[in-house]
């Protein structure tokens, strides 16, 4: 049986006029469990009309009524988050401590928006030249859209929509039609948070849906999170039709191990790291880069706990799966599956050693799921294809180089700066790594670097396009306008006598 997925609109779930719909999948079992709404361009102008009808009486909601509403949200979701997780894992694919995590990843944002008050003043000069006042305030902008990616279907929303809806702006998220629910559920919960009609909307849909929302005068900002190519779109598209936008693209991230390191630490870290979630996301490790002469020792420390990973339906209970739960579930489509397959196979043919072979896994029972377990390269250089392109699936490659020099170099000529890291016990070489790397987030004996929530996310050259990053102090200012107000008020006891004063005005 099949389930409907419906748009958001008005506060109420909207079928849409288009009738076009695409399949939800269970990526663990290869079943269509439900078919998703895709929107035609009336249906999205629906929704746009609607957030920008909602957004100006919003705007002037007092600070204090808006975020007691998403403190309440914030209280329902912790309370409900095992069915979103549930949720996330039957669409996504990925296990249930994984979809926990990623909802408590996202509700450290919607706990920043929580105290944007502060964030929100403005400033004050007092008789800046005589008898007249400066003052700075920070305005919404109106319309938000929020265009997300499938492999984090709550937590990257939560990455911009707490901002924007706390700074006064109406959003609009467009899920992925893989995993589309999570954003439904979360407007349900926003719904009973007290949040008014129109102001948190999921419109559905396909490349019509981007458009629109790229295309459309009553959006005034876009925050898009995806592959660099569909990042550069959203950016170009958006610009053309006046729109700020930040647009995170995608990522080859390095994870840098010199000689003097806790090699059974960094073998923790990159096998975390390169398989966690199934390698589906942007800050994953997918290059390992050892300084010799530690590779050998190194690699075989990672295959050992490679070896022990349990791939499997995430939704399956302990007592299902022998005793304990699943370590990496499948990945989101058999396309994608098959595209990261393809990877390995090109990496064979070019020479490199495949320690750790995923490709025929098989979880018992699910014959029909999206499976592709870790995958473990030795010898990858950097003309290799499986090195050059974004992966984005379980696939780990060891690069081998001779000193810390070069590692700084192959990191640094790489198109892409997301994140990278570097595993030592010196202060010293840390220390010079973080200045050294051209890259935006970067970990000391810290795999993958997100940073928290009063901090802000984002990377450096093909991994963002525009000039901000999420969330954070980033968030505030993407989400806000600034004006400046000057004013006078003239003192009675010293009206000015005279005519007019036609020359420049004089600072006194």
């Amino acid at each position: 049986m099949t389930t409907t997925i419906t748009h958001w609109l008005d506060g109420a779930p909207y079928a849409g006029a288009s009738g076009n719909v695409a399949d939800v999948t269970n990526p663990a079992t290869g079943v269509v469990t439900g078919q998703v709404a895709l929107a035609s361009v009336e249906d999205a102008q629906r929704v746009i009309g609607s957030a920008a009808a909602a957004a100006e009486t919003w705007r002037n909601t007092s600070i204090a009524r808006r975020t007691q509403v998403i403190f309440t949200f914030r209280e329902l979701l912790n309370a409900r988050k095992e069915e979103l997780a549930q949720l996330i894992t039957a669409e996504h694919g990925k296990v249930h401590s994984d979809a926990l995590g990623e909802i408590a990843r996202g509700q450290e944002v919607v706990e920043f928006a929580c105290g944007i008050a502060h964030l929100l003043k403005g400033g004050h000069s007092e008789n800046a030249s005589t008898g007249l006042d400066v003052h700075s305030k920070l305005d919404p902008v109106g319309v938000v859209g929020i265009i997300s990616p499938f492999n984090f279907p709550a937590m990257v929303p939560m990455w911009f929509f707490p901002v924007a809806i706390a700074a006064g702006n109406a959003v609009i998220v467009k899920p992925s039609e893989k995993d589309p629910s999570a954003s439904l559920f979360m407007a349900q919960l926003w719904k009973e948070a007290g949040l008014p009609a129109g102001i948190f909307n999921v419109l559905q849909g396909d490349k019509v849906a981007v458009d629109a929302l790229l295309q459309s005068p009553e959006v005034a900002a876009i925050s898009f999170v995806g592959s660099t190519p569909i990042a550069q779109y959203v950016y170009e598209e958006a610009s053309k039709h006046g729109k700020r936008v930040q647009a995170l693209g995608g990522a080859k991230n390095h994870m840098v191990v010199l000689p003097d390191a806790d090699l059974d630490l960094a073998a923790d870290a990159a096998v975390n790291a390169g398989y966690g979630s199934a390698g589906e996301r942007c800050m994953a490790i997918s290059v390992l880069v050892a300084v010799e002469p530690i590779a050998d020792d190194l690699i075989a420390r990672i295959a050992d706990r490679t070896r022990t990973l349990l791939v499997g339906d995430g939704s399956k209970t302990r007592t299902e799966q022998g005793g304990r739960e699943a370590d990496m579930g499948p990945l989101v489509t058999k396309a994608h599956r098959d595209k990261v397959a393809s990877f390995i196979d090109s990496g064979e043919k070019a020479g490199a050693k495949v320690v750790i072979d995923g490709r025929d896994v098989q979880p018992r029972g699910e014959a029909d799921g999206f499976w592709l377990g870790p995958t473990l390269f030795d010898n990858v250089t950097t003309d290799m294809d499986m090195y050059t392109e974004e992966i984005f699936g379980p696939v780990l490659s060891v690069v081998r180089v001779q000193s810390y020099a070069e590692a700084i170099e192959l990191i640094n000529a790489n198109q892409y700066g997301n994140g990278t890291a570097i595993f030592t016990n010196d202060g010293g070489a840390a220390r010079r790594f973080e200045n050294d790397v051209q890259v935006g987030m970067i970990g000391i004996n810290v795999p993958i670097p997100v940073p928290v929530a009063y901090y802000s996310f984002g990377g450096w050259k093909k991994s963002l396009f525009g000039d901000s990053h999420a969330y954070g102090p980033h968030g505030v200012h993407f989400f806000t306008r600034t004006k400046a107000v000057t004013t006078r008020w003239i003192d009675p006891a010293n009206r000015p006598e005279g005519g007019l004063e036609l020359g420049f005005p004089q600072n006194v």
